[in-house]
């Protein structure tokens, strides 16, 4: 049925069999890794505003990106210093709270088992003694030393 003028189904109206050129997406052309046409997307169908220009999914993909890396980065070093080879929850609350940036941008956030910061008051602690001789504390044990 098919006549020698159409070409062939799927062809899109290329002729002879022509090859499409490769598609090159806008997260390639910028450099990242996150997906700039899924958060221009989502911008829009957020209706955060009317319009949305062309460079702000660039944009908001590069701040995310980067955010996520600087968070992986410290908790990489987290697990490496408990001597693991996978980052769990534990592992991003440290990194988390032990940034002040960080802890400050999420300072709101709820860590599902990531536990809290090690830290013991230091009211709680014991009192430190200034003097570096060892006394007897009470003076009758003194005195029953020095006779015998």
């Amino acid at each position: 049925m098919e006549t020698a003028g159409k070409s062939k189904k799927g062809a899109a109206g290329r002729k002879g069999g022509e090859a499409r050129k490769k598609s090159v997406t806008r997260s390639i052309r910028a450099g990242l890794q996150f997906p700039v046409g899924r958060i221009g997307r989502y911008l829009k169908k957020g209706r955060y505003a009317q319009r949305i220009g062309t460079g702000a999914p660039v944009y908001l993909a590069a701040v995310l990106e980067y955010l996520a890396a600087e968070v992986l980065e410290l908790a990489g070093n987290a697990a490496r210093d408990n001597k693991k080879n996978r980052i769990i929850p534990r592992h991003l609350l440290l990194a988390i709270r032990n940034d002040e940036e960080l802890g400050k941008l999420l300072s709101g956030v709820t860590i599902s088992y990531g536990g809290v910061l090690p830290n013991i008051n230091p009211i709680l602690l014991p009192k430190k003694t200034d003097k570096p001789t060892k006394e007897p504390k009470s003076p009758t044990k003194a005195a029953g030393k020095a006779v015998a």
